[in-house]
């Protein structure tokens, strides 16, 4: 579903029920201390226990993926999920006083790696709004990363706002 739309669409629903029978790739952000239990990734592993598999088989063989690796597991027919490791560490959210641990230099060039694997599988991408839940990033500074890496390559973006 590679096309010349030249924005996101933004959808109301569950990232982890995209939209289309294309291949579809569902992104999200993890963090790069093997820590996996809030956030979007609770959704993730409620649909498919691999994801979380895969992540954690990597830090337990102290394969560490390091900040913007990708893991990328087919859980269906045409759906893969891209475990996109773009955020150092974690903080709780009493911490207010440590910086956010999202890094958008790890972010984009994980989403140029999804971008590869799109175009590869003619498939469209779909997200929550990566990076601003626990990660603590900024949509402004996001979004602007999405279009460079995505849309401009022709890759079609769908982000749900659950």
């Amino acid at each position: 579903m590679t096309g010349n739309q030249n924005c996101i669409t933004y959808l109301k629903g569950d990232a982890t029920n995209p939209k289309g029978n294309d291949p579809r790739i569902i992104v999200h952000i993890c963090n790069d201390i093997g820590k996996w239990g809030k956030g979007f990734v609770l959704a993730i592993s409620k649909r498919w226990k691999s994801p979380e598999a895969v992540y954690r088989a990597a830090f337990s063989s102290r394969q560490n993926p390091g900040l913007g690796e990708v893991q990328f597991i087919t859980v269906d027919v045409n759906l893969v999920v891209a475990n996109i490791i773009g955020q150092s560490g974690i903080r709780t959210p009493s911490d207010t006083k440590s910086p956010a641990p999202i890094r958008y230099a790890a972010v984009r060039k994980g989403l140029q790696e999804v971008a590869e694997f799109a175009k590869q599988e003619n498939a469209s991408v779909h997200m929550p709004r990566i990076g601003c839940g626990l990660a603590g990033g900024r949509w402004e500074v996001i979004e602007p990363i999405i279009i460079e890496t995505l849309i401009e390559q022709g890759i079609n973006v769908c982000v749900y706002d659950f």
